[in-house]
């Protein structure tokens, strides 16, 4: 991770241009920036050079956007080898995983995730599968630490993995048909495995008529609106003794 290279020549592209999709839609991302400030744009217009890349970030494409938006390419260069997100290499074609190998995940079952990355796709990280389709490194904290462990494919996390459902998802992406990304067990995004477990007398939701409702008493304008004993009541403060004179031959 702390030597981040751009891909050896002969994986690189000989060329690399936008789409006229992409193009405009990076001449719209340009315009957001005032006069003078459209160099702002270069992570944006990295990514999508990315994703039309097929995952990854060749070096005419880096030469591109600096060319677009005015900038030294070395300058581009140092924006796409500082950030992980750029991946500098070829990746699988069907999936890139990130598997996040942090604390949370680690104890609750991350080591078998990573066991069949290496089982089923490369036994190192930043390798193509033998057949092309998918490719894995490791990452730092993803952000859904209550649902470890997790991995993040695209846009999409899939979460509360074991070795056997990481499976299928690997299984559903090779088929072209993903399963649902979130939580790969029975629970509602980050809620407690297992369902509710406060708030749960349905008498808190009835809604029948209100005279049969529980009456509480009503408070007046007034009285809602009259301060209560911590809002106007102060302490006084506590005088303290006066300080020793050091030039008293007493003290």
């Amino acid at each position: 991770m702390a030597h981040r290279r751009l891909a050896e020549e002969h994986l690189q592209p000989k060329e690399f241009a936008f789409t006229a999709e992409n193009l405009a839609w990076a001449q719209t991302e340009i315009k957001k920036y005032p006069e003078g400030r459209e160099q702002s744009a270069v992570i944006s217009l990295l990514w999508r050079a990315q994703e039309q890349s097929g995952g990854w970030l060749p070096q005419k494409a880096i030469e591109a956007v600096a060319a677009m938006l005015g900038m030294a390419k070395i300058r581009v260069l140092e924006v796409a080898t500082f950030y992980t997100m750029f991946m500098l290499a070829p990746v699988g074609r069907k999936a890139h995983i990130q598997v996040c190998g942090t604390t949370p995940c680690l104890l609750r079952g991350a080591e078998e995730v990573f066991k069949v990355c290496r089982q089923r796709i490369h036994h190192e990280p930043f390798h193509v599968s033998a057949d092309g389709d998918f490719s894995w490194e490791e990452v730092e904290c993803l952000g859904a630490c209550v649902n470890a462990p997790m991995v993040l494919i695209g846009r999409d996390t899939y979460e509360d993995l074991t070795a056997e459902t990481f499976g299928k998802v690997l299984d559903g992406i090779a088929k072209g048909k993903p399963p649902k990304a979130g939580p790969q067990i029975d629970r509602q995004t980050s809620a407690p495995v297992g369902g509710p477990t406060t708030l749960t007398d349905p008498s808190l939701f009835a809604k029948g008529p209100a005279s049969a409702r529980p009456k509480e008493p009503v408070l007046a304008d007034a009285d809602a609106k009259k301060p209560g004993t911590t809002a106007n009541v102060h302490e006084a403060p506590i005088p303290k003794p006066p300080a020793a004179d050091s030039s008293d031959p007493r003290h």
